[in-house]
């Protein structure tokens, strides 16, 4: 069941979430989420997803929580990053969240712990190989999410994305 969304009730302020990865793309959905936070006072919150690799012999040894506290880590940097971007774009400081799953599993799951979670925040990839994985693997699953999923053109560049956010 879904839970109710909350972000425009008393004591609640809506925001809007971008996933963070290595992808180039991530960079503009950041942009556009940080802009359009600061010129509407909603909250932005960033999610990094940490996805099992673990087979089945590395469970031996504590080779497993050694993976798993290094997959957290490296996460947490991609956020502190993500974050500093938005920080120095507009002074918005984002709320970090590291969550372990599949992605698409991930995100469901945050937006059902968050009900001020008001709107997904994507980029497509700007290259010949499509939107990029992201939006591709979402993209199956977009019209079962809760909330609106607004996915921002990967070619954009910072001024274009200014003038829309």
């Amino acid at each position: 069941m879904t839970r109710k969304r909350e972000a425009y009730h008393s004591g609640h302020t809506p925001k809007f979430m971008v996933v963070v990865d290595d992808s180039p793309e991530c960079d503009r959905a950041i942009v556009f989420a940080a802009r359009r936070a600061s010129r509407t006072g909603h909250r932005l919150q960033m999610l990094a997803v940490v996805e099992p690799k673990i087979g089945d012999g590395q469970a031996l040894f504590g080779v497993a929580d050694v993976m798993r506290a290094e997959a957290h880590a490296d996460a947490r940097a991609k956020l502190d990053a993500a974050a500093d971007r938005a920080m120095k774009l507009v002074g918005v400081e984002p709320e970090l969240v590291v969550r372990e799953g599949t992605l698409a599993e991930a995100i469901i799951a945050q937006i059902e712990d968050d009900p001020d979670v008001s709107i997904l925040i994507l980029a497509a990839g700007a290259g010949k190989d499509g939107p990029g994985p992201l939006v591709s693997g979402l993209a199956r699953t977009a019209g079962s999410y809760p909330i609106p999923v607004a996915i921002v053109p990967g070619q954009l560049s910072d001024e274009e994305i200014e003038a829309l956010a």
